[in-house]
């Protein structure tokens, strides 16, 4: 039974931290400067990403991550509570930057096919560019998700990347294209998986194989390979690949 239709415009991710507007209200930074609170939390959660992806929840410091911005530990404090609120907030943001990009596909002017390849190949470019998010989603399963299902409507921030891949699949069946017993998490667990493969057991991969996943020469054909992939698996019938 196809899902009851919703506006996509009002379950579209907003945008990220990083590239929202910036407040109008301004606050002083530790070096007497004038500056934007948006953009001083938004420096903050460009150096936290980087310190938590690099050293995890428990070796992180905030002394660190505080000396590194443009403001002050005080500050940080301010913004985010403590260092689980900080890793928290950095957590919601690089999730939140995935499903923005997603939004910017203009699925509603592509046949099936291409919208499909459209998904995973704006999946495939953003894993490629963001490798933090990739270490921090390998820190948080460490955790078993524990401070993710913390933050307060996270499950609910991700299902426009749900529903936008039910919308392609339906529009697919109907047209005969696709087989009607694939869901939208099992394509996006294909798509995810792939992508998140290819950055996260880069050096293991290389050092086993001698073959670089994530090498720029290799680029276009893995992400070509992946359109074809799950083409090929929605057309196939039940049983057979």
């Amino acid at each position: 039974m196809a899902p009851a239709e919703t506006d996509p415009k009002a379950t579209a991710p907003k945008a990220p931290t990083s590239k929202a507007a910036a407040s109008k209200a301004t606050a002083r930074s530790k070096t007497g400067r004038t500056r934007n609170p948006e953009r001083t939390r938004e420096d903050i959660l460009r150096v936290a990403t980087a310190e938590f992806a690099d050293k995890g929840l428990s070796g992180a410091r905030i002394d660190e991550i505080a000396a590194k911005t443009a403001t002050t530990k005080r500050m940080l404090y301010y913004y985010f509570g403590d260092k689980e609120g900080l890793y928290r907030a950095v957590l919601a943001n690089a999730y939140q930057e995935i499903r923005y990009e997603e939004a910017q596909v203009d699925i509603e002017h592509l046949d099936p096919e291409d919208a499909i390849r459209a998904v995973a190949e704006i999946t495939f470019d953003h894993h490629e560019a963001h490798p933090d998010f990739i270490r921090l989603v390998s820190i948080e399963n460490t955790h078993r998700g524990e401070n993710l299902a913390a933050i307060e409507g996270m499950a609910q921030t991700q299902q426009p990347a749900i529903e936008t891949l039910e919308r392609i699949l339906v529009r697919g069946r109907e047209l005969g294209l696709f087989r009607a017993d694939v869901s939208s998490l099992d394509v996006h667990i294909l798509i995810s998986s792939y992508c998140v493969f290819r950055i996260a057991n880069r050096y293991t991969f290389g050092t086993l194989f001698d073959w670089d996943p994530a090498a720029p020469e290799h680029r276009a054909h893995l992400r070509t390979m992946l359109g074809d992939v799950v083409l090929s698996y929605l057309r196939s019938r039940p049983g057979r690949v």
